[in-house]
């Protein structure tokens, strides 16, 4: 069974707050309000969330300037955002920065927790998404640069021979390399190192081609 869902509620309008908080907790959503993006921000449950409501407009601090905010340091993080005046612009600028929708006030439920619920599964796979990304890229700084290249021409399609020869080296030598880069890499298999390759953008151009000044025998 999946974790409920946990949304975080920020609005200036503490009966909006109330109101909400008791829509996503009759559809069985942990809720939990706050009156401003700073308090909200500064509160470690911010990190918890699997999706965020916002009001549009807020004295100092609006949804769009903490969807920006959001977007540096939790990329992942879904929005919906309501407001009570809508604008073109700005369901614009919301919906290009990742917002899941925009509805204005006053809210229908159901749309707001459908709202919900999508955003809230494209955060979790999101966010699952960008952790692998990140040991996958934990695990490729501690690959040289000579097993970068090999890395690069293995998942090409190129076969041990031919990146010898392209190297200049043995295809023993190439045949280390590879075992090497599979196993910092973590790959069980070819067809993993590929899908990795593929989620760090390594590519068959990272490997340079050598001139015979810079073969390595």
């Amino acid at each position: 069974m999946s974790a409920p869902i946990r949304v975080a509620i920020i609005d200036d309008e503490e009966a909006i707050c109330k109101a909400l908080a008791r829509l996503m907790r009759s559809a069985g959503i942990e809720a939990t309000t706050f009156s401003s993006p700073q308090e909200f921000l500064s509160n470690p449950i911010h990190q918890q969330v699997d999706c965020a409501i916002t009001d549009m407009r807020m004295p100092g601090f609006d949804g769009l300037q903490l969807q920006e905010q959001l977007g540096r340091i939790m990329p992942h993080l879904s929005m919906v955002f309501i407001t009570g005046h809508g604008d073109i612009q700005e369901s614009v600028r919301a919906m290009k920065g990742g917002a899941v929708d925009f509805l204005e006030k006053p809210i229908d439920d159901e749309a707001l927790l459908a709202a919900i619920r999508n955003a809230s599964e494209r955060s979790r796979a999101l966010k699952v998404s960008h952790e692998e990304r990140t040991i996958l890229e934990r695990r490729y700084r501690a690959v040289t640069s000579r097993e970068r290249e090999v890395f690069a021409l293995v998942t090409a399609g190129m076969l041990n021979k031919q990146i010898a020869a392209d190297l200049g080296v043995t295809e023993k030598t190439i045949k280390v390399h590879r075992a090497h880069v599979m196993q910092k890499m973590g790959a069980g298999s070819l067809a993993d190192l590929v899908r990795m390759a593929e989620r760090l953008d390594v590519r068959k151009a990272d490997a340079p081609k050598r001139t015979l000044s810079t073969i390595v025998f």
